[in-house]
């Protein structure tokens, strides 16, 4: 489980078939490797990978052949120069975020970035021919004001189209040069998870509504069970 909030930024090189080579990049690589041990979770650009090799300055893990088919890992050409790096989060610490478990449910591209005085507006999008897994995975969970978890960063989505088919956020300063967000150009492509919570409340609505074949009879104990009396 991690919480969206940055720590450093790495470098992703291949190492052996399906495993990569992790490396810090910036100063505060402390953040990541003060406690770091083998087995510990490491969120890689929001994907949680299990740590199998401790660097001196990094780590190597592996990804599974699913990961790297849903995710950008299996598609550097296309994704930022260097990927959001977050270790996993310790009982009693602070929740900046919100719950991000680092399983990704899609692929989203990079529509514009626009600087104001005070942020940057971004807007993501649905990649070309992933209509349906978008709208399915993502786009059914898109809401104002609601979390989303974009490269691992929690994002608050500021704007988003009623079909689903993208979703703005503010970003201010700090987040926007601390993150691989400001290396990210019109048209790469981001790991995006869902909110959780979200997905939960869908899944409980839809477990208790009638379906339209099988309508859920009115008589005088339902109404009473809903308040009318």
């Amino acid at each position: 489980m991690f919480t969206g909030l940055v720590q450093s930024l790495g470098s992703l090189e291949s190492y052996n078939q399906d495993a990569f080579k992790i490396s810090i990049v910036k100063n505060n690589y402390s953040q990541i490797m003060s406690d770091l041990t083998v087995g510990d979770s490491v969120a890689v650009d929001g994907v949680c990978l299990t740590v199998e090799t401790i660097l001196e300055q990094g780590f190597i893990a592996t990804a599974s052949p699913e990961t790297l088919a849903r995710t950008t890992l299996g598609d550097r050409d296309r994704a930022a120069k260097y990927v959001n790096l977050e270790t996993s989060l310790r009982m009693g610490s602070k929740i900046g975020g919100h719950f991000v478990t680092g399983h990704i449910d899609g692929i989203g591209c990079l529509i514009e970035s626009v600087s104001s005085a005070t942020s940057w507006t971004i807007r993501f999008g649905m990649p070309t021919g992933m209509d349906e897994l978008w709208r399915d995975r993502v786009g059914r969970y898109l809401v104002s004001k609601g979390s989303i978890a974009v490269n691992g960063i929690s994002l608050t989505i500021a704007e988003c189209a009623d079909d689903g088919s993208w979703f703005s956020a503010a970003v201010i300063p700090h987040t926007y040069a601390e993150t691989n967000l400001s290396h990210l150009r019109s048209g790469n492509l981001v790991n995006l998870e869902s909110d959780i919570l979200g997905k939960y409340v869908d899944r409980l609505v839809a477990n208790r509504l009638p379906t339209a074949s099988q309508p859920e009879a009115i008589s005088l104990s339902f109404l009473a069970e809903h308040g009318y009396s």
